[in-house]
């Protein structure tokens, strides 16, 4: 009841403008009465039983030791024991009174303390499935080249995400994946990492299976930009150094100026040494992903992963992220997801995954030409979209 209770504030904390804008205020003050209510009776019968121990315990000791003064009083007059044995017994059982009184005390918090172990100890009982082989060797870095052989890969076993993914990341190369939203781009690129492990084929980096080298050696060598952006309840400092930790202030400005970062940054009062609140919560969508890429940017990892990376991000500031993104992404192997296919018409490769496969793959124009999945995706978001040339001008 207490997890209950304390999931309920965070969760409605950090959604109070979706309770606001949806005028939830009256339902939300009722179902936290409801778990407030909930708890305290628990609660409550709780301390009733540890309340009532002790007077249980104080009436069970003074009918022992009043049947223990009656025997031992009878044995006496009878002459069956002396008085000497007798009230040497009596002190004994007097010296036990306090320790029994105390464990009848503990035995309800015990209780306690054995409800949360049990839950504690479930999850540390959880088993990782993606670990370390006992015989793993540290990634031997060469080139940067990322290949998908025959990857199939489901979350639950009837649930197939990816269909026999093969893909070709060519080291220093810009691949892009676009297509429909639940095509599986995502998961293809939170294969890399190793966030889950494939069901079937393999997944090398310059020739070395990923599941043959330790997880720490391969993820020392990617940067990921996630469209769900997530920043601890640190400083704006803090955030972007997250990555390194031999970081010095002028890197940290340097790259705050790439990611167009710096600029609102140092209107704020405090500049980087600025709280941003739990989950960001203090900044914008645009402010929390610029801070995102940034701290990208600070890692310097030969391989990057950007999963719509400027989704959050207005035009102009977009416009210089994508300039500092392309300096970034210079002789690195950059896997990028994008909605927005204005951001990855220059990719070397383009890969159009429709329901877990790939359905087409090439160059922007090589593809247009096509006149297939990719350029009715173009042409669809052309009609939505004015920055982007329609195919039917292309070709003219």
């Amino acid at each position: 009841q207490t997890a209950d209770f304390s999931s309920f504030l965070e969760e409605n904390f950090q959604g109070i403008r979706v309770v606001k804008a949806y005028d939830r205020e009256t339902q939300a003050v009722q179902q936290g009465d409801s778990v407030i209510e909930d708890r305290f009776k628990i609660q409550f019968k709780a301390l009733r039983i540890e309340a009532s121990s002790g007077p249980i315990v104080e009436t069970l000791a003074g009918f022992l030791i009043a049947g223990v003064i009656f025997y031992g009083a009878s044995n006496v007059i009878e002459g069956e024991t002396t008085p000497g044995t007798f009230f040497a017994f009596i002190t004994a059982i007097m010296l036990a009174y306090q320790p029994i009184k105390s464990v009848a005390k503990l035995f309800p918090r015990m209780q306690t303390g054995l409800a949360a172990a049990q839950r504690i100890f479930t999850l540390m009982d959880i088993k990782h499935k993606v670990v370390d082989k006992p015989d793993a060797a540290p990634l031997e870095f060469h080139r940067g080249e990322v290949e998908f052989k025959n990857v199939n890969f489901a979350y639950h076993p009837d649930e197939v995400v990816l269909k026999d993914i093969s893909l070709r990341l060519g080291a220093g190369k810009r691949i892009a994946l676009v297509g429909p939203s639940g095509g599986g781009k995502s998961t293809i690129l939170n294969l890399i990492p190793r966030f889950y492990d494939v069901n079937g084929g393999d997944i090398l980096v310059d020739g070395q299976s990923i599941r043959d080298v330790t997880i720490a050696s391969l993820r020392q060598k990617i940067a990921l930009v996630s469209q769900d952006v997530f920043l601890f309840d640190d400083t704006i400092r803090a955030n972007i150094a997250y990555g390194r930790d031999d970081v010095s202030d002028d890197e940290i400005i340097e790259v705050a100026k790439s990611a167009a970062v710096h600029d609102f940054v140092s209107a704020l009062p405090k500049g980087y040494d600025t709280l941003v609140g739990s989950h960001g919560v203090r900044l914008s969508g645009g402010q929390k992903q610029r801070i995102s890429i940034a701290r990208a940017m600070l890692k310097d990892a030969p391989i990057l992963l950007l999963d719509e990376a400027t989704s959050a991000l207005d035009t102009e500031s977009e416009r210089k992220i994508q300039v500092a993104l392309k300096h970034l992404m210079k002789g690195r192997t950059s896997l990028v997801i994008a909605h927005r296919l204005s951001t990855i018409l220059d990719a070397d490769v383009i890969n159009v995954v429709v329901a877990g496969e790939i359905v087409e793959s090439g160059p922007h124009d090589q593809l247009l030409k096509k006149e297939g999945v990719y350029a009715d995706l173009y042409n669809h978001q052309f009609s939505i979209d004015s920055s982007v040339t329609p195919f039917r001008e292309v070709r003219s």
